[in-house]
């Protein structure tokens, strides 16, 4: 069975292909009741690890619980050692990761609408996604917890690309002549991201992609809470930390519920019922929606110019993510860029449709996305004594679905050892150095001369001695018989990089991938 798996900050949602159609998987609570999601939550049981519907359940009579797990995966230092503590046990992050997952695919399997039309031992396809701009090292630990969980991983595709196909599958009359493009405005639980989108017929271009990593549903949870708290003249100290998570999630579900008619929001505050205005709320939360704007901007400008004043070549502007559902997203957005904004009718579910989409060979849709994040290297120069940086691939490099990219450097060494330190970057400053987000991907050493290289061989020098030796500029360098040296680059379907430096000389050779 293919799927589209939409693993959210919140809340996880699953569609199913079905013969050109594409409806949202049904999932049994432990209560009995249908939901249109599992729930993104980890809790900590008698016996063991809960998750999804059964997490939740257990956070009410109050276990320690793990929220919003997607957004350990934004942090720039996360990598397949991480560790997250769950009250005060310590977890790998992998494993919270491929626990929750593996507890979604039994799900999928005995408690769904779509169980029924499986097949014993019928695998599960999945084309998942992540945000636009997630690092390499959250694609990486993304798609190893899918694999590990007994997913067959068939494709990888940034959330905003895939609402774009939900957007002009459902929606492909407004796509004319004239309005070709697509801005797609995705503010989920946890993070956001805007992408510009060129479509033609059922291929898509993304033209450019921004986000922000905290930034989402989350956020306005607790500006509703700390209204709460300040109508009860209380504190997040007075309450502790279970009673605060109880209204944190009390707040949620209210923020879910609002419609433009609501004038109030009631609230329990650890016994002690408050009404807060929602006018009070929109004031207090309006920032969160301003923010998005700003990151979502540079998109609309680089369309705006005299002769198109009025971003003509815009087809709409697609409000996706559970959050966007709030009428205040609407409303502020309409405010700056008129009839164009529409709301999806299912935004917490556009992705996944999307991704369902995207995993159904006979749609025939296509997709060149873009990395959405620089990828370079700071290089030793003058024997160690200064750096420079080397923008290898930047953020706006296009990418397929289809096939992998590669980049090749070759030059002839004139140090006796390379010293290189790999980043991710969401952003190159004025001064060519990387800058906003910043991710480190790997450092290596790598021995250009041929008696370290010898040494390394025979095991009289490791990686952490090689680290310790001074680089130094070879004072007989000549380019006709110095080392020749390779770099391949090599961006693979999933955004994810991978780098192999090589002595076409000797052979010597050192691969870094994430994970590897």
């Amino acid at each position: 069975m293919r799927l589209g798996i939409d693993f959210g900050t919140t809340r996880t949602v699953v569609a199913q292909v079905d013969r050109g159609n594409y409806p949202v998987v049904r999932f049994l609570d432990p209560d009995g009741d249908v939901t249109d999601h599992v729930p993104s939550v980890i809790a900590l049981g008698q016996n063991g690890l809960l998750h999804g519907h059964a997490a939740v359940h257990a956070e009410v009579l109050g276990a320690p619980t793990l929220r919003s797990i997607k957004r350990e995966l934004a942090d720039p230092a996360v990598g397949i050692d991480t560790v997250i503590t769950v009250d005060e046990d310590e977890y790998p992050l992998i494993d919270l990761l491929t626990g929750f997952l593996s507890a979604l695919a039994d799900a999928i399997r005995t408690s769904s609408s779509a169980a029924d039309l499986l097949g014993p031992g019928e695998p599960l396809e999945a084309v998942i996604a992540v945000p636009a701009h997630a690092h390499g090292a959250q694609r990486y630990l993304t798609i190893e917890a899918f694999i590990r969980a007994g997913f067959e991983v068939v494709g990888l595709v940034n959330e905003p690309s895939a609402a774009g196909f939900e957007y002009t599958h459902a929606h492909a009359n407004t796509i004319t002549s004239r309005r070709t493009q697509v801005i797609v405005y995705d503010l989920g639980g946890g993070t956001f991201d805007a992408s510009l989108v060129t479509v033609d017929g059922t291929d898509h271009d993304v033209v450019d992609s921004l986000g922000h990593n905290r930034l989402g549903g989350d956020d306005f949870d607790v500006v509703l809470a700390d209204l709460a708290l300040a109508a009860a003249s209380r504190t997040r100290e007075d309450l502790g930390r279970w009673h605060w998570r109880v209204l944190l999630d009390e707040a949620r579900r209210a923020k879910e519920s609002l419609v433009p008619q609501t004038k109030r929001v009631v609230l329990d505050v650890a016994g002690e019922v408050v009404t807060i205005p929602v006018d009070d709320f929109y004031d207090a939360a309006s920032h969160l929606v301003e923010a998005s704007v700003e990151v979502m901007r540079p998109l609309v400008g680089a369309l705006e110019d005299e002769d198109d004043p009025d971003l003509t070549s815009i087809a709409g502007i697609y409000l996706v993510g559970g959050a966007s559902g709030l009428p205040l997203v609407p409303r502020i957005l309409r405010t700056d860029f008129g009839r164009r904004v529409r709301r999806s009718p299912h935004p917490a579910a556009s992705t996944a449709i999307g991704l369902a989409i995207a995993a159904d060979e006979d749609a025939g849709y296509r997709l060149r996305d873009q990395l959405s994040r620089g990828f370079g290297l700071y290089r030793e120069l003058d024997g160690g004594t200064a750096r420079s940086f080397d923008p290898i691939l930047t953020r706006a490099q296009a990418v397929s679905r289809t096939e992998e990219l590669s980049v090749v450097r070759t030059y002839r060494a004139a140090h006796n050892i390379g010293w290189f330190r790999f980043v991710e970057h969401s952003r190159l400053g004025e001064d060519g150095l990387p800058a906003g987000a910043v991710s480190p991907f790997a450092e290596v050493t790598f021995p250009f001369a041929p008696d370290l290289q010898e040494r390394m061989r025979t095991g009289a020098l490791d990686d952490a001695g090689l680290a310790q030796l001074a680089v130094e500029r070879n004072a007989d360098f000549d380019p006709a018989t110095a080392p020749l040296v390779e770099e391949r680059y090599v961006v693979d379907r999933a955004g994810i990089v991978s780098v192999t430096i090589t002595d076409l000389g000797t052979g010597w050779s050192v691969t870094r991938a994430l994970g590897g």
